[in-house]
């Protein structure tokens, strides 16, 4: 079965070249296109996309406003958002808004199609270079993490190793290594984690461990 993926910018020249490199893959297909926020949540609605592939500056609604609105109605679409621009705020906005992944509009067609099958499969996704913004946002203070959340105390001491690694952005593999496990035992953790937490995917599992305090600008514990 074809991945079904609506594509959302307010410029037709780069929602049809978007088209043209997605329709190119046998597995994947463009069931509808968007030029803001509101056009892409009656179009998510009517075409039932698996992925959103969402721009965040539109004229009206945004595209953290609608992704936002997405995440609230339940919408089974994962949202992997693409912008030009390298800002901090619109980075963890995205991700806070509810979306799967987030890459910058320069990446080559190939890290597209793979980003698209990533978050469709239920993984989340972040661009390397975005993650280090993210974590010197912190650094520099452009984003201060509420107090620690209590939800921390249902975590056991090895299940925040766990976190504190994959916040880090090591994958499970890498997560293993550090700390001496094996990856299944490393993949029933971070489920674990985000069931006690009641998170959906790493993505959300990152920003809760900096938001409680859990992880350290650059990435390490306090």
């Amino acid at each position: 079965m074809s991945i079904r993926v609506l594509v959302v910018d307010d410029q037709a020249v780069v929602r049809a070249g978007f088209t043209a490199i997605i329709d190119g893959e046998p597995d994947m297909e463009v069931v509808g296109q968007a030029g803001d926020g509101a056009e892409a949540l009656r179009a998510a609605a009517e075409r039932r996309p698996d992925v959103v592939l969402m721009d965040i500056r539109m004229s009206g609604m945004d595209g953290l406003a609608a992704t936002a609105e997405l995440a609230a109605a339940g919408s089974p679409a994962r949202v992997l958002v693409l912008t030009t621009f390298h800002r901090d705020e619109y980075v963890f906005g995205a991700l806070r808004a509810g979306a799967a992944g987030f890459l910058l509009k320069d990446c080559d067609p190939q890290e597209l199609v793979d980003a698209i099958r990533t978050v469709a499969e239920g993984e989340a996704l972040l661009a390397p270079a975005v993650t280090r913004r993210l974590i010197d946002a912190f650094v520099t203070g452009a984003v201060v993490p509420p107090p620690a959340d209590e939800r921390l105390d249902l975590l056991t001491h090895r299940e925040r190793d766990v976190l504190v690694q994959v916040a880090s952005g090591l994958s499970n593999t890498e997560v293993g290594a550090a700390l001496g496990i094996g990856t299944a035992t490393v993949k029933t953790h971070v489920n674990a984690i985000l069931g006690k937490l009641g998170l959906r995917d790493r993505v959300q599992a990152t920003i809760f461990a900096y938001d409680a305090g859990l992880v350290r600008p650059g990435g390490h514990p306090p």
